[in-house]
């Protein structure tokens, strides 16, 4: 079946048991054994809820299989993933990084006794890029927030020959429009918070794997560390997921054509799309990804000042995040990315003058009308 019918379908022998339609929510905290064997299907919330065990059936089969894990937040998604590695491994990962991603790198990991190595370009990796030690290679591609794509076959056959695992980071595509594990990649982390969830109303995330031995730790992750998604939550995701493919749909298409102008405006320095990079960039994102998602950043001319074009805008609100009906936009150098240095966001691509804008489900006649007027206000 295809995604749309997957993701409404996919609990529906979970519902017939009184004729619902929908789920029930279980927030049992603490569940009865059985006397004799001190066994039962569940025990303990954090050690698994019936709910959250649906959520996770549902992860799994919009993502084509595997188990899934839901996490309270993204990046508790994400450190489980990063629990795969041990004292004295090493994580390579893009220089341009999200930004709780390279807070979580830059402040903890020394103090686990791992080590990390920012590059500058994935698709840049070659044998010589591996070390003994190099266990690990986080990718997010699109990357946040410049939107560079990483070729994920190339670099999964690479880092395999090396013994060292791949983890892509898939907040941005979803599997609706890319399926890392498709392409070879060991475990996809989402975000989701944002496409998923989709209404800018709950922190959520997941970790999916078809990898039976590592599904098994990230299990044991998720039981250890404690930061499970609650049985409320799991049961908004469950029904934010089935619109899922008809909003990114509406997104992609309408921030297509938001690009698209911004490109011939003459109030805009630069508009970054997947694959605007280069050719290359953009034969790898149409050979892996069946669109280029809903998110796009762009830099402002220098006579446009950028508080006055943020204060004119009506629709798109300041915020961080990503992901919702509603249109956001955010300057990335002081807000998802402060953590990093000057001297990184340079590395990385982040200008000062860079905006990252996520479209919402908003009439594209109105967002775009909206950017006009505040572009010729802020001149």
């Amino acid at each position: 079946m295809h995604i749309q019918t997957v993701a409404v379908q996919a609990l529906r022998e979970n519902e017939q048991e009184h004729g619902a339609v929908v789920p029930p929510v279980h927030f049992a905290s603490t569940f009865e054994l059985d006397p004799a064997t001190s066994d039962g299907t569940f025990s303990y919330q954090r050690g698994g809820n019936p709910t959250r065990a649906q959520l996770e059936q549902v992860l799994s089969a919009i993502e084509g299989g595997g188990r899934a894990f839901a996490f309270a937040t993204g990046m508790a998604a994400t450190s489980a993933a990063f629990s795969l590695l041990g004292a004295g491994d090493e994580v390579i990962l893009s220089a341009s990084v999200y930004g709780g991603t390279y807070r979580l790198v830059t402040e903890y990991f020394p103090q686990q006794g791992l080590g990390h190595r920012f590059v500058d370009d994935l698709g840049e990796l070659d044998d010589d890029s591996f070390s003994e030690s190099t266990r690990m290679v986080f990718i997010e591609t699109p990357a946040n927030p410049t939107l560079r794509v990483t070729d994920l076959r190339r670099i999964v056959e690479l880092a395999h020959a090396h013994g060292a695992l791949v983890v892509v980071d898939n907040t941005f595509m979803t599997p609706v429009l890319q399926r890392p594990l498709d392409l070879g990649a060991d475990l996809v982390v989402q975000s989701a918070t944002k496409y998923l969830a989709g209404h800018s109303d709950l922190l959520a995330g997941v970790v999916t794997t078809r990898d039976d031995a590592l599904a098994d730790r990230i299990g044991l992750a998720q039981k250890a560390y404690g930061a499970v998604l609650s049985p409320f939550d799991s049961y908004r995701l469950i029904q934010d997921v089935k619109t899922l493919p008809l909003r990114l749909e509406r997104q992609q298409a309408s921030a297509v054509a938001i690009a698209e102008h911004l490109r011939g405006h003459d109030a805009i320095a630069a508009v970054l799309t997947p694959g605007s990079r280069s050719e290359e960039e953009a034969a790898i994102q149409a050979s892996q990804a069946t669109g280029p998602g809903a998110v796009l950043s762009f830099e402002l001319d220098p006579a446009v000042d950028r508080v006055r074009f943020l204060t004119a805008l009506q629709i798109p609100a300041f915020a961080v995040s990503l992901g919702g009906v509603e249109s956001l936009i955010c300057h990335p150098a002081s807000m998802t990315h402060e953590a990093m240095t000057p001297e990184a966001r340079e590395v990385a691509g982040i200008s000062d003058e860079l905006l990252r804008l996520s479209v919402g489900i908003e009439d594209v006649r109105d967002l775009i009308a909206d950017l006009d007027q505040a572009l010729a206000a802020a001149r």
